[in-house]
């Protein structure tokens, strides 16, 4: 049961969930099982997807993030008009049309009686976590389907403007990696903020408390700074999956 865990396993169970998801269906099986999960439905259609975990007590929605090869993802992210939400306010274009394909099959699975029983969760990475985070909303306000217990981000862009993202109701962890450049778009300067309790992991793999910015930008720099010593781009290295991982399993080890 997923409500007996603690925010340490929580957090690194999410995020093997979200990496997990970015696989095809027997891949997917066979990963999750070894995780205490059953059922597996994979929703696909125009391009986005998302996967559907079940186990006795609890439901996860995980939603895939950007494939640099499927064109409809990276048109999605680049989309980045702030458009009406269904709810209220706006969101980011690109990422309410990859919900806006899936919802129809969210909401009805999501919707089944033998659902209602269970605690529903949302997790994903990147263009997964954008849209995870407009689902959970979605779910909050239809009264058709269950409220979500949670919803954990990974390397999540912003996804709409204030207004939109006071609205959200959902608890929602946040997790940035130092130099991830996907938490910094799109840019505050177009309206877009970020929502949910933000968890960060600096330059050294570990997880500390919230910072003043003038320490952020220092221990930004430090990491871009030991990026370029190992001859890679911090920005995009800190977006990976198998960094949030890596160092999420430390911090469960402290």
């Amino acid at each position: 049961m997923i409500n007996e865990l603690d925010i340490k396993a929580k957090s690194l169970l999410f995020a093997k969930l979200a990496s997990i998801a970015y696989g095809d269906t027997k891949e997917v099986k066979k990963a999750v099982k070894e995780l205490g999960f059953t059922k597996v439905a994979f929703y696909d259609n125009g391009g986005a997807q998302a996967y559907r975990l079940e186990n006795k007590t609890d439901v996860v929605v995980a939603c895939r993030g950007t494939q640099p090869t499927e064109f409809n993802d990276i048109k999605a992210d680049l989309k980045a008009i702030p458009v009406m939400a269904e709810t209220i306010s706006r969101v980011h274009q690109g990422f309410k049309t990859e919900v806006d394909e899936l919802w129809p099959l969210v909401c009805l699975g999501c919707g089944e009686d033998k659902i209602k029983t269970k605690s529903l969760w949302f997790c994903g990475h990147s263009l997964g976590a954008a849209m995870a985070t407009i689902m959970a909303a979605r779910c909050m306000a239809d009264p058709e389907v269950v409220d979500p217990v949670q919803l954990y981000t990974y390397g999540s862009p912003r996804v709409g403007w204030p207004a939109y993202v006071k609205s959200l109701k959902i608890d929602h962890i946040r997790w940035v990696n130092n130099n991830d450049i996907v938490t910094r778009v799109p840019f505050r300067i177009m309206g877009y903020r970020h929502h949910g309790t933000e968890k960060y992991i600096n330059s050294m793999g570990d997880v500390t408390p919230p910072t003043l910015l003038s320490n952020r930008f220092s221990d930004r720099m430090k990491g871009m700074w030991m990026g370029l010593k190992k001859g890679s781009i911090d920005n995009f290295a800190d977006h990976s999956m198998v960094n949030y991982i890596e160092y999420l399993e430390r911090w469960n080890t402290k």
